[in-house]
């Protein structure tokens, strides 16, 4: 299939104006088809040739102005229209459409714990022409007309508020100016929870099967949302720009979200079965908000090439955690930036696939290297980098330019030019020169503080290894005396880096001094000698949490960079983390610790002796919650034990007497990754995998049961699980993953190891079969993590000397690449020592 052009997008839109689409989608017609006819009104600006998208099973008819096309021009997905003469046009499609199983285009769910099923879109980047034909690219917006007919029973959603016509017959609302990619169908038995505000009306729906964990939490859910709305109105002038705003829950969707305007979509993880953390539940807070900035910008003002993309999520990042601060009960939302979302940015941006947030745009010269840019640069640093122009420029003047751009480009498009020229116009100061130095320039700056000091006085000097002007504030912490390990601040200021002078202090040589306090800037920072003394010895000491996570931050790019030996960070995780009260760090550090400093950087043969500090860890944290006081701590704890456990025991006893002693009980969640541990050490079968299917018959379950049975340590079982991912196309986008998830194991190396050198032959003839979303699932989850050594790296390596490689495929295989090459460092230089 052909990928868009950066000049084929620019040659049609100087072509075209398209007004209106009007499009009828007929949902009744079987379970692996649906009927489209689309009807395309447009003008063209002069005589000439253009093409239209589509990709059908089976395309009945074309014709335009009434004359008919011969379906048999539908070429590579386009069909040529030729001879255009200038003036308006009518164009009209009739077609046959695939459902999808991979998350794409119209995506087809039967559920398995009632047999009801649902449909929904996803249309980004490319994706349209799997639904309908169009003039796919995002500066060709149009007004879109949408009618569907459905099964009996069912509820269709839709960007404009739906109305049901009789005998299955659903009609939209026609939206505003839309890009093509924000089209957006969810048709199902939906269980939908409706309000109203501020006029609109409001709704957040799910699969029948999840209604009463979604009325368990609708409240919540919609208190959020709520406050988000209000608070966006008191930041931005132009109001809501859409007629509804509902949230739908969709099953087995490939992102966390996408922010079709008045109708967004979540994986329905985020309706939670089981228990979870409150830090959980702010992630899921910190999505609707950020989906919701994108109504604005993104959805009101769009991108006009995909060069753009990190304008859309860059934004959306910053303002769905500086928002959800501001106005939910989540006002600590920044940690979790922090740890678990900003460090995906630091990791992305020092692999050689790293690129500027704001990339040239001829580097985007398609849509398959813009899919690229999906990444922790265009979110986490992206995000990051606008915090730190907020903090330079001050939030007044950037929420004025962001106005003027809101205003000047409303139901249209944008350029970084405009963007950029609209944020100067608030302010003197230089927004082109910061945008130059921050968004067009790739890598991490270091900050290295050097302390000179003479009895009550000391100067600290902030050297830069970068290229890019920060302002940060440096918090200066000394000893409690009343407390042994206790640290107090004694001052926190701000700095400009580079600095132009060494800034002085009285009060003696402080215990600690931390570059980037409160983490306003994008950075990775050393520790001056003392501070990193006092870091090992006393980080639970520190007293805000945003400080303990940038140091936390700080100790993992040591360890990643071959600075501190992984069994040196394991040891401050045994020693702080039992008296860390934050869920965000604790979480995140015991991930690091467990997914990588136990999983990758440490050699096969110390892995039991890590995996048996993490153990301890994990029990001190248990007891010190016995008394029920912090149940998410504990829960964090209790997983992190299951994922650590080198024998059955305890975990066996838990599982048949369905709760862990003094809590919590086994829930699903819980008892399935029991399951897929036991699996893993070879402490449980088929038929117990089959009786906790029967047990928990849901998505999830099936999910769980395809994990399960993936890492039993058996022949016959890993050569099924093969099978199924490799060699069939069956399994769906959630159950590949699962399967994935579970094959891989370091316990069972030598019975997977045969499968390494098969991986890299068949992922690829897996992508190019199934194609982009398939072949980032395969990058992502089906490649062998457990095998840290120089032949993986090089099967890898040839592997993408291959010109067929997907570029999606391509892409995830570097970094994984990339991570190898760097753990088999981190592994080398810590037996140096």
């Amino acid at each position: 299939m052909p990928v868009l052009t950066r000049d084929e997008a620019q040659t049609r839109a100087q072509l075209l104006d398209v007004q209106r689409y009007e499009i009828a989608l007929d949902l009744t017609t079987g379970e692996e088809t649906f009927d489209s006819r689309t009807v395309i009104t447009f003008t063209a600006a002069a005589d000439g040739d253009t093409f239209v998208e589509l990709k059908p099973a089976h395309l009945r008819s074309v014709t335009l102005d009434g004359s008919p096309l011969d379906p048999a021009g539908l070429e590579d997905n386009r069909l040529a229209l030729r001879g255009l003469s200038a003036g308006e046009h009518e164009l009209r499609v009739d077609a046959a459409m695939r459902y999808s199983r991979t998350g794409e285009g119209m995506h087809r769910f039967t559920d398995p714990s009632d047999g009801e099923a649902y449909v929904y879109t996803q249309l980004f980047m490319e994706d349209v022409q799997r639904v309908f034909a169009a003039f796919d690219q995002p500066d060709l917006k149009s007004v879109f007309a949408l009618t569907v007919t459905a099964p009996k029973g069912w509820t269709v959603l839709a960007n404009g508020v739906t109305e049901h016509l009789g005998e299955g017959r659903w009609q939209a609302a026609p939206t505003p100016p839309l890009s093509t990619y924000l089209v957006a169908v969810a048709a199902g038995p939906w269980h939908s929870v409706r309000t109203e505000h501020r006029g609109l009306p409001f709704g957040i729906h799910c699969r029948r099967s999840l209604a009463p964990y979604l009325d368990a939490d609708a409240e919540e859910l919609l208190d959020i949302t709520r406050a988000c709305f209000d608070r966006y109105h008191e930041k931005f002038a132009e109001p809501y720009p859409f007629d509804s705003y509902d949230q739908a829950f969709v099953p087995e969707f490939n992102a966390g979200a996408m922010e079709n305007p008045g109708l967004v979509t979540f994986r329905d993880e985020y309706v939670f079965r089981s228990a979870v953390t409150d830090t959980q539940r702010q992630t899921r807070a910190m999505v609707v908000a950020h989906e919701m900035a994108h109504m604005w910008f993104g959805d009101l003002v769009t991108l006009k090439w995909w060069d753009d993309i990190w304008l859309n999520e860059s934004f959306a990042e910053y303002m769905g955690y500086q928002t959800l601060t501001e106005a939910t009960r989540f006002s600590d939302t920044w940690v979790d930036f922090g740890v678990a979302r900003k460090s995906w940015g630091y990791d992305a941006d020092q692999r050689p696939s790293t690129h500027p947030v704001a990339p040239d745009p001829d580097a985007v010269p398609d849509t398959a290297s813009a899919m690229l840019n999906f990444d922790g640069i265009s979110y986490a640093k992206g995000a990051s980098a606008l915090r730190q122009l907020v903090a330079w420029l001050g939030e007044k003047d950037f929420l004025a330019g962001i106005n003027t751009h809101f205003a000047r480009h409303r139901f249209a498009n944008a350029t970084l030019a405009d963007f950029i020229d609209n944020l100067a116009s608030a302010t003197d100061r230089d927004v082109h020169g910061w945008a130059q130095a921050w968004l067009r320039t790739t890598g991490v700056d270091t900050f290295t503080p050097s302390v000179a000091h003479s009895g009550r006085e000391w100067t600290l000097t902030l050297e830069r290894d970068g290229s890019r002007p920060h302002r940060v504030a440096v918090g200066v912490y000394d000893r409690d005396l009343s407390d042994g390990r206790g640290l107090v601040l004694r001052e926190r200021y701000e700095t400009d880096v580079p600095q132009r002078d060494a800034v002085a202090r009285d009060g003696g040589r402080p215990a600690l001094i931390v570059p980037n306090d409160q983490d306003l800037t994008y950075a990775k920072i050393r520790l001056d000698e003392v501070s990193q003394e006092t870091v090992l010895a006393s980080l639970s000491g520190v007293p805000d949490a945003l400080t303990r996570a940038v140091l936390w931050n700080a100790l993992r790019d040591m360890v990643r960079d071959g600075d501190l030996t992984p069994g040196a960070y394991l040891q401050a995780a045994r020693a702080h983390l039992p008296a860390e009260s934050d869920l965000a760090v604790v979480s995140g550090v015991l991930t690091f610790a467990g997914t990588v400093v136990a999983g990758r950087y440490t050699p096969q043969d110390g892995r039991n002796g890590a995996l048996a500090t993490l153990d301890a860890l994990c029990q001190d944290v248990i007891r010190r919650t016995e008394d029920g006081s912090q149940p998410g701590l504990r829960l964090i704890a209790v997983r992190a034990l299951i994922d650590a456990a080198t024998q059955p025991e305890p975990l066996a006893t838990w599982l048949s007497q369905g709760a862990v002693p003094g809590g919590p009980e086994l829930d699903p969640e819980l008892r399935w990754r029991v399951l897929a541990r036991l699996a893993v050490l070879g402490a449980t079968d088929e038929d117990a995998i089959d009786a906790e299917l029967r047990r928990d018959p849901s998505a999830t379950g099936r999910e769980g049961a395809a994990r399960c049975r993936a890492a039993l340590p058996d022949v016959d079982a890993k050569r099924r699980a093969w099978e199924a991912m490799f060699g069939s196309d069956e399994l769906s986008n959630y159950l590949f993953t699962a399967t994935a998830q579970g094959f891989w194991q370091p316990e069972q190396e030598a019975l997977v190891r045969p499968y390494v050198a098969r991986y890299f032959e068949d992922s690829v003839a897996l992508a190019a079969r199934r194609g982009p979303a398939m072949a980032e699932a395969a990058g992502r989850y089906a490649f062998p993590l457990f095998a840290v050594d120089e032949e993986t790296l090089r099967l890898g390596e040839r592997c993408l000397e291959g010109a067929d490689v997907l570029p999606a495929l391509r892409r995830r295989l570097a970094d994984q690449l990339d991570d190898l090459e760097r753990a088999l460092r981190v592994r080398r230089k810590a037996e140096q020592e």
